[in-house]
């Protein structure tokens, strides 16, 4: 063989091994085995082996009122009060009612005066009346912690009747059926106590 021969001979051989290389490596590249198959591989390499971050926690928020959880608190004491209070009403004694849970002693003054001029009366009342209450002010820094509530009860449909016929009693000509009522209220240990509540004959004041 001439030397132009062996020279082509050894440069086909030369260029097979280089291409067999080339295949070997985009083969290894394919199948990840590479890590140095792109000019990017180690800045990859890098971000693979770093820790994963941690999840950023939400900061907590704070509540926009710090009293929301005792203004619910109180407000429920006097629903529940008002409940019992209607059932009492309802048969002219409060045996058989949870008032004292709800009511101290002062509150419930009020409630035994009415119930010994209804059973003068002869009357009971049906129905119960309707409430849009919330609270005024509340000082939590007391030692015994306060609040004052402001209801605009409605006893339009809050009837009082006659216990042996059932008759409806018209209410007075200047008794307005939606009228503001004052409600104090103590924190004894753990539970909201309602202390006192005056109702008035002032018209409820329009909401703001």
């Amino acid at each position: 063989m001439t030397r132009a021969g062996n020279q082509q001979a050894y440069s086909g051989v030369r260029t097979r091994k280089r291409q067999r290389a080339v295949a070997l490596i985009l083969a290894l590249c394919a199948t990840g085995a590479l890590t140095a198959c792109s000019s990017d591989s180690g800045a990859d390499a890098e971000k693979s082996s770093a820790p994963p971050s941690k999840p950023t926690a939400d900061k907590p928020t704070k509540s926009a009122d710090p009293q929301a959880g005792e203004k619910k608190a109180v407000l429920e004491v006097y629903e529940r009060m008002w409940e019992e209070q209607a059932k009492a009403y309802a048969k002219g004694s409060i045996k058989g009612t949870d008032l004292k849970k709800y009511s101290t002693k002062n509150a419930l003054g009020r409630v035994m005066g009415d119930m010994l001029g209804m059973k003068q009366a002869g009357t009971v009342t049906k129905g119960a009346p309707s409430h849009a209450t919330e609270v005024r002010s509340m000082d939590l820094g007391k030692e015994t912690p306060e609040a004052r509530l402001s209801d605009c009860m409605d006893i339009s449909e809050w009837k009082t009747i006659k216990r042996d016929s059932g008759e409806v009693q018209p209410l007075p000509s200047e008794q307005p059926t939606r009228f503001e009522t004052t409600i104090e209220a103590q924190k004894w240990g753990k539970k909201w106590m309602i202390t006192e509540f005056k109702p008035s004959a002032d018209p409820c004041k329009p909401s703001s």
